[in-house]
């Protein structure tokens, strides 16, 4: 089980029992054979639109390579914007140096252009101004925002929150300024194989039933949903009760009077915790985050995290999806019935996906665990540095972390990069470097080794790093 440090928050939810009707017992039919139109034949395949899709398909584009990104939903972002988990944290590590920039400071950086994001001033991140600190921690903020150093001392983080809604917007223009074709509305079924390559994907939309063809595939799906089609080796352990063992539910509430819940909290605290309590005991949920957005005045942001062992059921993700919206709108009517501050508010957003945080990974020519943690020695082939900064003393004493271009390519299998949660590492691996900003990391690698291997006609697996390094450094990669 991974080991947090006393100031992140731990408390996660273990499995629900969820009652199955067993669909996988049904009978088999056989499905005809069928010819299939090829609609498109391009050098670089991206499947899903999340983080890590957007990250490679711009990187693939930029690096000269004819691209496609495919997605199912009608906007691009991923858990990032339809997730509502718009939050992209641990950018710097406890000391205030920054590791990840690139594609998702990129991001970032249009985005605050346009007043759709936010985050600490750089003088701040890695110290203990009070009134920063105190400001997120006001705003229940701390498991992003704030951290002990080797004093004892809470210090700021570098994290950043993200509009939802400017980021679908900013996120097309990205991938389209880049020269990829985006694809939307359109859910890939399968990869097309020839021995152990992959040599394009099927898809189907409203169109109909298509094939394209493309030099190299790049599975962003962040389940690694075409891994059981290609044959890759993967692994799906996940720790009952871990951060990623859960299924995420997000809700915003509008027009929320925080001046008076803060009186009232204030003035009346035995009678706020009451009504907590009466909240909870009538099935609600009574706690949430405060919208970080300065347009965002009165929005309040709640994240509620369901255990689960099978984020690709989707029997469970029914279940899951239909009882937890049920319990967001009744904590929504508690808290409006009974919390001062809430009489007029209303549910602003809610998210239209699941947010998923674990899943299937694969066995890749590295294979990256805990020991990969507890050293501060980079690869020969590193490709991106993480903040460490959830492990306590550990964290102190290791405040970065090194990934290989290994990790993201899938042993005995050609053609085929991963750039998502489906990296090749262990579950302790996984539960500290699988969130948004690490996929884009991984994205932005994989766009630029695909465009290299398509450009030399090489394979995946044996791109010349050198060229890989300097694609990654020309767009404001920090790398050793």
């Amino acid at each position: 089980m991974a080991k947090y440090g006393s100031e992140v928050y731990q408390n996660y939810d273990l499995p629900q029992q969820i009652p199955k009707k067993g669909i996988a017992t049904a009978k088999t039919i056989i499905e005809a054979k069928r010819e299939v139109k090829v609609i498109r034949e391009t050098d670089v395949i991206v499947v899903g639109g999340g983080p890590g899709g957007i990250a490679a398909a711009v990187a693939a584009a930029r690096g000269g390579a004819e691209t496609i990104l495919l997605e199912r939903y009608g906007h691009l972002g991923g858990m990032a914007t339809g997730g509502l988990v718009n939050i992209i944290p641990n950018l710097g590590d406890i000391y205030g140096e920054q590791y990840i920039g690139g594609f998702c400071q990129e991001v970032i950086d249009r985005l605050a252009a346009r007043g759709a994001a936010d985050f600490p001033e750089k003088r701040f991140w890695g110290k203990s101004e009070a009134s920063v600190v105190d400001m997120y921690l006001k705003a229940n903020m701390m498991h992003f925002y704030i951290r002990k150093n080797q004093k004892g001392e809470y210090v700021v983080l570098y994290t950043a929150v993200i509009d939802p809604e400017v980021a679908k917007d900013e996120m097309n223009t990205m991938v389209l300024e880049s020269g990829a074709e985006l694809l939307l509305h359109t859910w890939v079924t399968a990869p097309i194989m020839e021995g152990n390559t992959v040599r394009g994907v099927i898809v189907e939309n409203k169109s109909g039933r298509w094939a394209l063809l493309g030099k190299v595939v790049i599975d962003c799906t962040g389940d690694g949903d075409l891994l059981p089609g290609v044959g890759v080796e993967t692994i799906d352990y996940m720790v009952p009760g871990s951060r990623i063992a859960q299924f995420g539910f997000v809700y915003w509430i509008a027009n929320v009077d925080l001046q008076k819940y803060d009186e009232f909290v204030a003035s009346e605290p035995e009678k706020h915790k009451e009504i907590t309590q009466e909240i909870i005991n009538k099935g609600g949920w009574p706690f949430f985050c405060r919208g970080l957005l300065k347009h965002q005045e009165g929005v309040v942001w709640i994240h509620r995290l369901i255990g689960s062992l099978h984020q690709t059921d989707a029997e469970e993700m029914t279940y899951i999806d239909v009882k937890t919206r049920n319990q967001s709108v009744k904590s929504w009517e508690l808290l409006r019935k009974y919390m001062p501050g809430f009489e007029k508010s209303f549910i602003m957003l809610s998210a239209p996906q699941l947010g998923t945080s674990g899943g299937r990974r694969i066995i890749g020519e590295y294979f990256l665990t805990a020991k990969d943690m507890d050293t501060d020695k980079p690869f020969e082939d590193t490709i991106a540095i993480f903040a460490d900064n959830d492990r306590g003393e550990l964290s102190l004493a290791y405040p970065r972390t090194h990934i290989p271009y290994r990790a993201l390519v899938p042993k005995e299998t050609e053609g085929l990069l991963v750039a998502c949660r489906a990296f090749s590492a262990d579950h302790e691996f996984s539960e500290f470097f699988n969130l948004i900003p690490h996929c884009m990391c991984f994205g932005q690698a994989a766009g630029a080794a695909a465009a290299i291997a398509s450009k030399d006609g090489a394979s995946v697996r044996n791109v010349d790093y050198n060229a890989l390094k300097r694609e990654l450094l020309k767009h404001g990669a920090i790398l050793p």
